[in-house]
Order: structure tokens, then sequence, then C-alpha cells
């Protein structure tokens, strides 16, 4: 079953925050010059915060469940511009098991383009 796309809006605020959250101030999350260094569009967002994304999809979809297993590839970086933001699309489809788990294979894109791969995620739907 397909599940209703989610779409998040990824600014360079939600970056300052997350790395305050996170302890992860890796300056390619904040600073263009030194993302372009290294050879970055400009700044990106945090791998495990566009997977955290994911994770508040599926937590969207099956409020009060439980997740058992959530996983994913780092494959493309999601470049945040200085201005206004980017969007994240997660997708979802919904496989239910016969024992109790439903398995989710995810699709997260950002302009267009597959940004985790392989991401998926296990849950435990109670009620």
């Amino acid at each position: 079953m397909t599940l209703e796309t989610q779409t998040y809006t990824v600014t360079r605020a939600d970056l300052v925050r997350y790395a305050a959250a996170s302890g992860d101030h890796n300056p390619i999350h904040q600073d263009d010059d030194v993302a372009r260094s290294v050879g970055l569009p400009g700044v990106i967002a945090h791998g495990m915060y566009t997977m955290a994304l994911a994770a508040r999809a599926v937590g969207t979809w099956f409020p009060g469940s439980e997740v058992v297993s959530l996983g994913c590839k780092f494959t493309q970086p999601v470049a945040v511009p200085a201005e206004g933001g980017v969007e994240l699309e997660v997708a979802g489809e919904e496989k239910p098991g016969d024992d109790g788990l439903t398995t989710v294979a995810l699709t997260v894109t950002s302009g267009g383009r597959k940004v985790l791969g392989m991401p998926r995620a296990v849950v435990r739907v109670h009620g």
C-alpha cells in the first residue's frame, strides 16, 4: 500500500539547531566555503538529520507504533541554500508481514534525486 508522501523543508537554521542537539559541528554543515573546498556543492544537511526526517514520516504514518529498525545508506548530499530552504520528500510503500511487523520501503528525495540508498523501516503497529 502506498503511503502519503511527506514533505519537509530543511533550512540552514535547522542545521544549526541539529548541530547543537547532536554535537556534530562539522563546518560542511554551516560554511559554504569549507563545504566547497572538499568538493561539495555548498552547505549540506547532516546525513543523520535526513534520516531523522525519514523516521518522522514513519511516525506520521504509524502513530503510536514501535519502530523496530530503521536503516539506509547515505548516497547523495542534500544541499541547503543560504536563503529559504530545500524540500525533502519521503515516500513509502508498506508491506504487512505475517509476524505482526510491517516493513516500509522508503524513497527519500531532494530536488528529484534520491538522497538515501535502500532506506527501510520495520514497525510493530500497536492497537
